[in-house]
């Protein structure tokens, strides 16, 4: 019930990384107006100033479909996502499936989202300073192989929990670095004008891997516990072919002396804390990025102790994302007939209300309806955020800017199925779900009551403060 965050337990969650939506989007120039002052330290003088809107964008609007780079580039990202969500959900099925204990695949689960909280900030700064095309292609190049080794692992019949956690952190910290220079690149082979079309078919792409990879993992698992994993090596590969088709760098040119790592993440997290609405919004993604993690650990176990399918639960976990691939599609609209704090309350309150069925029912395809409606709200945020970030944080710092958004949203994520799995253990399916929906809605309540969340950043004379 999560809006999709790609690499993680349930590919139907993406880190969250939202701040304000344009309701506008002929405005532009007012969205840079009454955003907060960036912080320059004086490491950054000798660089030129910066083009918020883009970097080093083609001068020539071609139309989006034409455009050879971001084609490619769109669809490298694809492949690589598509191998990642059928992965994502095959760790957790195949720890489940072996050993019969949802602890156990609560900390594969939790391996493979702890990169999200480790290795968030150094990515960031790292995206930021070397060259992004080179950043996807090494990171593909080595999930393929994390994906050949798991794959050789279960071949050979010998499963060693450790050896599955290693492996499950490793594809992790890839996907982290790899989703952090292909969202940074973007702007590089996109003119401005077409950035909010770009994004959307970026989180169209991301929902559609996970509609397809979900039941894809799920299923390769109920033929066979490796074949997920060759899959994702083929799928892998691939992405690095063509990767390397996009010319030239996909960052601006940096000149002068460079600060150090430290520094440099030191000034993004600057620029971050000036964002007080932002920060108050990603606070609430986070903890509703926990529940949910709860809740797709939660649902697999219920339905394998219904005596459902591998399948059944790939099912559920896909229609999330076809409910968010039409939630991206429709994004625009409810952006220009509601402001971001209705949308950003209105969908912490729906979340709520889904959540608590979930708690007793056991049919896929009720559960799956909940999903869908859930991930309807994510795609419409996803898509406001996504187009927001980009316009308001400069080429040299949007790395490290993505970085931070999806550390808060995402990297929470990672104490979900741990704590989830042993709240199973524990007290069952049921009573964890209602445990997860109270969760939620004081969650919700919160979010209504914060003095961040009260004032529009978009609205005029309401500038954010520090």
């Amino acid at each position: 019930m999560t809006p999709p965050p790609k690499t993680v337990t349930d590919p139907a969650v993406l880190p969250w990384e939202l701040a304000a939506a344009d309701p506008e989007p002929r405005a532009e120039p007012r969205l840079q107006d009454r955003t907060e002052p960036e912080p320059r330290p004086a490491a950054a003088e000798a660089e030129p100033a910066p083009d918020p809107e883009g970097g080093e964008a083609p001068a020539a609007a071609v139309p989006l479909r034409r455009n050879r780079d971001f084609g490619l580039l769109w669809g490298g990202a694809g492949l690589s996502l598509l191998a990642g969500r059928a992965t994502a959900v095959a760790y957790p099925l195949t720890v489940l499936w072996i050993t019969g204990s949802p602890g156990d695949a609560g900390l594969v689960g939790t391996a493979l989202l702890l990169p999200q909280l480790l290795v968030q900030l150094p990515g960031g700064a790292l995206v930021d300073r070397w060259d992004r095309r080179w950043i996807m292609i090494g990171a593909g190049l080595g999930q393929a192989l994390v994906a050949g080794a798991v794959a050789a692992l279960l071949l050979s019949g010998h499963v060693w929990l450790w050896a599955l956690l290693a492996a499950a952190f490793t594809e992790g910290t890839l996907g982290v670095l790899h989703q952090l220079a292909e969202r940074a690149a973007v702007p590089a082979v996109v003119p401005t004008e077409q950035l909010p079309a770009a994004l959307t078919g970026n989180e169209a792409r991301t929902r559609g891997a996970a509609i397809a990879g979900q039941p894809l993992g799920s299923g390769l698992v109920a033929l066979g516990s490796s074949f997920p994993y060759v899959a994702a090596l083929v799928g892998q590969l691939a992405s690095v072919v063509l990767l390397f088709g996009v010319r030239g760098k996909l960052q601006a040119e940096r000149t002068g002396p460079r600060p150090d790592l430290v520094r440099e993440i030191k000034e993004g997290l600057v620029w971050m804390w000036r964002q007080r609405f932002l920060r108050a919004v990603m606070a609430a993604v986070a903890v509703s990025n926990v529940l949910f993690q709860g809740l797709n650990l939660a649902v697999m176990t219920g339905i394998q102790e219904n005596h459902g399918s591998q399948f059944q639960i790939g099912v559920v976990l896909s229609l999330s994302g076809a409910g968010g691939l039409v939630g991206a599609i429709s994004g625009g609209w409810w952006a220009t007939r509601f402001s971001l704090r209705t949308l950003v309350l209105g969908g912490l309150a729906v979340w709520t209300a889904l959540m608590v069925p979930v708690a007793f029912l056991r049919d896929p395809y009720a559960l799956g309806a909940l999903f869908a409606a859930s991930g309807y709200v994510g795609g419409v945020f996803n898509v406001a955020g996504g187009v927001f970030m980009v316009r308001v944080a400069p080429d040299r710092m949007r790395g490290r800017a993505n970085s931070l958004a999806m550390l808060v949203g995402g990297g929470a994520m990672a104490a979900g199925p741990v704590a989830a799995g042993f709240a199973l253990e524990s007290f069952g399916p049921t009573r964890t779900v209602l445990g997860l929906s109270v969760a939620m809605g004081v969650t919700a309540l919160v979010a209504l009551l914060s003095p961040s969340l009260r004032r529009d950043p978009l609205a005029t004379g309401s500038p954010e403060l520090p």
